[in-house]
């Protein structure tokens, strides 16, 4: 079997999933994990699909025939797979500004850390008025990585651009 990792774009409609999902069974494939979402009136996601070897083609074939609906793009996925040795999850929470997620982002880089999961949203302050902006993150670091470094750093930073973060 051959690991898929399809992303997908497109402008929402209903049938979408449904269409992506007919091509996989048709070829014999199975949908292992996704994350889907439908942003300002746009359909975007990531799906994980396990494909017979001798089916791989076809399938990327027939998926290349939804173009006009959808936009995909497969990946083949790396056979190496290892276990990060650290991992954790932390949020971050403050008024929304731009350059937030860069800022956190560009901490986690220096320290060698890789992004599994961000998730964000902005939503309205409930006493204060304005704009919230609200991350929930989860990372890992190479074996031998000190988590300890990592929350250092987040910490400095969050004092820097003055958000609150909590960690899990």
């Amino acid at each position: 079997m051959t690991k898929l990792i399809l992303t997908l774009v497109g402008d929402d409609r209903a049938g979408l999933v449904k269409e992506v999902a007919d091509r996989i069974a048709a070829h014999g494939g199975n949908w292992e994990q996704s994350e889907l979402a439908e942003l300002a009136g746009a359909f975007a996601g990531i799906v994980l699909v396990s494909v017979p070897d001798g089916d791989v083609d076809g399938l990327v074939a027939d998926l290349e025939s939804l173009s006009g609906l959808l936009t995909i793009t497969p990946h083949v996925r790396s056979a190496s797979e290892h276990a990060p040795a650290a991992t954790f999850e932390f949020t971050v929470l403050g008024d929304d500004r731009p350059g937030i997620v860069r800022d956190v982002t560009d901490a986690l880089a220096r320290q060698g850390l890789s992004i599994d999961r961000l998730t964000s949203r902005t939503l309205e302050a409930p006493m204060a008025g304005g704009t919230l902006f609200e991350a929930v993150v989860t990372v890992s670091g190479p074996e031998g990585y000190e988590v300890a470094d990592a929350v250092g750093e987040l910490e400095r930073i969050a004092h820097e651009i003055q958000v609150d973060l909590s960690f899990t």
